[in-house]
């Protein structure tokens, strides 16, 4: 598999475990602490050949994701769970931690953010299907973030990310049909 677009990773472990999988070229941001250099290459590499945000999925991959995104605009974005991102001795969270075929899945279900959309998913249908608040909110909101390969969110986000990533109504309901099908089986 070979990916046309340059990745945007935080590291170099990162990128050795993506070459690992695939034949792509690799913007290394070096943590969160991105600097106007590594932004102005990654508008290089969007302009000419698209870029795909791969982060970690955690709190300062999430935040170099956002940074990117926000002075980058168009880029694509791909996503791991964290169950697959984890270390065998669960002592860490990382793209460098995940398997070759955990890694081509996530670069083959590529979203494009979207800003200017109307979002089909209503703020009643998130808290009707248990999606904020309640119980079970936090599992039902992983589950569903990694079934549609949109990232893991906390409440006030997902509802951005059904929305970015025009998510449709059907896909939606469906999915959480098949996670309080699979709830109800496990009781």
């Amino acid at each position: 598999m070979q990916i046309k677009e340059v990745i945007v990773v935080e590291g170099k472990d990162d990128t050795a475990k993506i070459n690992q999988a695939i034949q792509a070229d690799t913007i290394e941001t070096n943590g969160s602490a991105i600097h106007a250099g590594i932004i102005e290459q990654i508008r290089h590499a969007q302009a000419k050949r698209g870029v795909i945000i791969f982060t970690d999925p955690d709190y300062p991959g999430e935040r170099i994701r956002h940074i990117v995104s926000q002075a980058v605009p168009g880029c694509k974005h791909a996503f791991l769970s964290k169950d697959k991102a984890r270390a065998r001795n669960n002592k860490g969270i990382g793209i460098e931690h995940a398997s070759a075929e955990s890694i081509r899945t996530a670069l083959e279900q590529v979203y494009e953010m979207s800003e200017m959309y109307e979002p089909e998913i209503s703020r009643e249908a998130v808290i009707a299907y248990g999606l904020l608040g309640g119980p079970r909110a936090k599992q039902r909101r992983e589950k569903l973030g990694e079934r549609l390969s949109i990232g893991h969110t906390n409440g006030k986000q997902l509802l951005k990310r059904l929305a970015m990533f025009r998510i449709p109504e059907r896909l939606f309901v469906e999915t959480m049909q098949q996670i309080i099908q699979e709830e109800d089986n496990d009781e």
